[in-house]
């Protein structure tokens, strides 16, 4: 069987990611790379979306950018600007092409269904893929999005509803937000925050056509595109070895609070195009202690508290807004925690989560 120096365990958004920054930066001009993705066809799947507090290679995927944004609750709404930090939508249909039109030009680079095809001693690896099963008693945030297009020109396209928690919670935190592509298409999603193995809360199909009819207005639209997604809102249990690096969401690489992750896979990815020479001895990347500490506190109030959180993020949202989206994509300083904490109503919920186990 083959040998290679790097093996990449996951052909998805943290796989492609460093294979491509590896490719970009000359990194495989003498080095082999296996990419293992058992998928037959690369075709669009998911939107990922963020602030871009970052520059990032993929500027040229995104369907779209926002500077205006909303969040709607029973207590209130408002409208906020994004102070220079666009909200980005990136095709995952265009990133593929893209990466691989790339990658496929380089012989060095191959792609497996399969890790058995391939010899993995004295490889290096990068694994994307969590190597057990993950606790679905735990919180998720699970959701469905449906791109849907409409005969009439009724979306403004210059904001985006980024939160609308004016729906049934069912003693859960669930909101919709929905992102105006053009005036007559736009992605519309039904978002929970919840344990995974409740299946009361999947009739996505439904929780969508019901919002999308009674609140949107909309009675006759297309369905283009259809998501779904789960992702684990605590992280995996660490595991270290010399020859392996976990990456994505297995390499801890969501942002807890948010489900945000990636830009934190842009940055863990330069990051190891950087260190390349020496991976084996280069320390773990983090997206910060701060933060893993300030997510446990959140997702603690969140669990307990599930019917104040639409108010939470109204009035954490009601600070700067350059300060919330710098704290939501960990480019915060300790100053702009500390204004973020100030904000947050009921701040006695909060202090009694950091003693709670």
């Amino acid at each position: 069987m083959k040998k290679f120096d790097y093996i990449i365990i996951g052909g998805g958004c943290a796989g492609l990611s460093l294979a491509y920054e590896l490719e970009i930066n000359n990194k495989l001009n003498s080095k082999t790379l296996a990419i293992i993705e058992p998928r037959a066809e690369y075709k669009r799947d998911k939107t990922w979306s963020f602030w871009k507090v970052i520059n990032h290679n993929f500027d040229d995927c995104v369907i779209k950018s926002w500077n205006n944004f909303s969040i709607n609750s029973p207590s209130g709404s408002q409208e906020f600007k994004t102070e220079g930090f666009p909200y980005q939508s990136i095709d995952s249909g265009h990133y593929y092409k893209k990466i691989n039109t790339l990658l496929s030009k380089n012989k060095n680079i191959q792609f497996f269904k399969n890790i058995n095809e391939i010899d993995t001693n004295n490889s290096f690896i990068f694994n994307s893929v969590p190597e057990l099963a993950l606790d679905k008693t735990k919180l998720w945030q699970h959701f469905q999005g449906v791109e849907i297009e409409v005969e009439k020109d009724i979306f403004d396209d210059e904001i985006i509803n980024l939160m609308d928690f004016n729906c049934d919670q069912r003693n859960r935190v669930h909101f919709f937000y929905t992102l105006p592509f053009t005036k007559n298409k736009a992605l519309i999603e039904t978002t929970w925050m919840s344990r995974f193995d409740d299946d009361s809360l999947k009739d996505y199909d439904s929780q969508i056509e019901k919002y999308v009819k009674e609140t949107l207005g909309i009675q006759k639209y297309k369905i283009n595109f259809i998501e779904r997604g789960a992702i684990p809102l605590f992280y995996p249990s660490p595991t270290k070895k010399l020859n392996k690096i976990n990456i994505g969401s297995a390499g801890c690489m969501t942002r807890l609070s948010t489900g945000y992750t990636f830009l934190n896979i842009q940055e863990h990815s330069k990051y190891i195009r950087e260190n390349i020479d020496n991976i084996a001895g280069t320390k773990n990347y983090t997206i910060g202690k701060k933060y893993q500490f300030l997510d446990n506190i959140f997702l603690r109030v969140l669990e307990k508290y599930p019917e104040r959180m639409p108010n939470i993020y109204l009035e954490m949202f009601k600070s700067k807004a350059s300060t919330v989206i710098k704290f939501l994509s960990n480019k915060s300083n300790i100053l702009e925690d500390i204004l973020i904490i100030l904000k947050m109503p009921k701040k006695w919920i909060f202090v009694k989560a950091i003693f709670k186990k």
